[in-house]
């Protein structure tokens, strides 16, 4: 009884000591593989990377990570020549296989984020203004954009005359727009419908002011965007991709 004692109590001790060891070796590598995203990716700052799933230690032995969270900044969309922020940006890997930790492939990958309303405008035409556009419409994909109506004519390249421009002056210019994905890397904002203007010829000329991309620069290039989504707090967005390279 008292050897069995000894060999149970020594059994728990090891134990023990592993989960440590297996906790130390995968907070190491957690920063390593941040430094390396970081670097391959161009982000200012290194991501938040969490290697899910126990034991860390033979998860190496086989060179293949089950599940890894990544949660990153520096992010950025751009729109005629204005950079934006893109946040809430995280990924779901699944198949991480290693070279060391010099590089590393996921051989898939799931990811959301978000841009806020507030960045929307910062990035929209003719200071025009994107909002929430309501339940009902934010369920078609779609978001309220608004502004002036003689700057977003001329921001379009319009060249208004006198008379047009006293017709247009005081007025303001609400649409609604559907978002879409284009091209994998592209957030596409597109009016439905437009209100008619006082001044004939300008119908063109409008959907021209208030119809934009936001290209999202820093993505891997085998991740591409699928789905865009309106709700109260701004855009989400996701993607899903296949042999994605985080290093090396």
């Amino acid at each position: 009884m008292r050897a069995l004692r000894i060999l149970l109590i020594t059994a728990v001790i090891l134990g023990g000591l592993f989960a440590i060891a297996d906790r130390l070796a995968v907070g190491y590598a957690e920063g390593e593989v941040a430094a390396k995203i970081r670097s391959s990716q161009g982000l200012s700052a290194d991501p938040e990377v969490s290697i899910n799933g126990f034991p860390f230690l033979t998860q190496v032995v086989s060179s293949e990570l089950d599940d890894v969270s990544v949660s990153m900044g520096g992010v950025k969309a751009s729109a005629g020549g204005h950079s934006i922020e893109v946040t809430e940006v995280s990924a779901e890997l699944s198949g991480v296989r290693l070279n060391g930790l010099s590089s590393a492939v996921a051989d898939r990958a799931t990811g959301s984020a978000r841009i806020s309303y507030a960045d929307l405008a910062k990035s929209a035409p003719g200071g025009a203004s994107v909002s929430y556009a309501g339940a009902e419409r934010a369920a078609k994909g779609q978001v309220k954009v608004t502004g002036p109506a003689v700057q977003l004519v001329e921001g379009a390249g319009f060249d208004l005359p006198g008379l047009a421009e006293g017709l247009l002056k005081g007025r303001t210019i609400t649409t609604y727009s559907t978002v879409s994905i284009a091209g994998g890397d592209t957030v596409r904002i597109r009016a439905a419908d437009l209100p008619r203007l006082p001044v004939p010829g300008l119908d063109g000329t409008l959907r021209d002011a208030v119809d934009y991309d936001l290209k999202i620069d820093g993505l891997p290039k085998t991740v591409k965007l699928d789905k865009a989504v309106a709700d109260e707090n701004g855009l989400r967005f996701s993607g899903v991709g296949t042999r994605v390279r985080l290093a090396g």
